[in-house]
């Protein structure tokens, strides 16, 4: 399994320094400035910024009629985000609801409906705060881990962006159920081997 949803991207951009920065280190200086400006976005081509690294800036400025700060060229790189369409992942259960759960995958939540769960009915047990499968009787609770395909991502119209899974393929699902779907698919190869070596 890959993590391709983490990337960095090198930027140049032109910063502006107030004067109330002046007496800070210039580098120093750029990096709050980009920080405030790129760090906590969410943008349709970069994705959901993280964190502003490696910067360098130009120590020659310009200075504007009028504006007291001076501007500066800086190249620098960001840590992103970016959900790719049908990327496997894995992330927690961080939130349980009649309707489905979120899973924590990476900065960000992505819904997992209930009919994206299991090949199976489920319902929602509010005493357990859980969601549990009518005849396979597994049970999906708040701390599970669990590996899912990114089905939907939608970056665009600001806020947070809308990301939306599924766990309904093999090798899908809590982690715990994967291994035992595992199990099963051995044990019936062995046994399939066994009858063959027999004949």
């Amino acid at each position: 399994m890959t993590f391709q949803v983490f990337r960095t991207i090198r930027l140049e951009d032109t910063i502006r320094i107030p004067p109330e920065k002046f007496g800070l280190d210039l580098a120093k200086a750029a990096e709050e400035q980009l920080k405030h400006r790129y760090e906590g976005i969410m943008d349709e081509e970069l994705g959901y910024v993280l964190k502003v690294i490696d910067v360098d800036v130009d120590p020659i400025g310009r200075i504007v009629a009028g504006d007291g700060a001076t501007y500066h060229r800086a190249t620098f790189t960001l840590l992103t985000f970016y959900p790719i369409l049908q990327e496997v992942v894995e992330g927690e259960v961080v939130e349980v609801q009649d309707f489905g759960v979120f899973v924590r995958i990476g900065p960000v939540d992505a819904l997992l409906h209930v009919s994206q769960i299991l090949d199976d009915y489920v319902t929602y047990d509010e005493k357990q705060g859980a969601l549990l499968g009518k005849q396979t009787h597994r049970l999906l609770r708040k701390g599970d881990i669990m590996r899912v395909r990114i089905a939907a991502v939608s970056l665009s119209g600001g806020g947070t962006g809308k990301i939306g899974a599924t766990a309904r393929q093999p090798f899908l699902g809590k982690l715990e159920w994967i291994n035992e779907d595992i199990m099963k698919v051995r044990g019936a190869e062995a046994k399939a081997q066994a009858q063959e070596a027999a004949k």
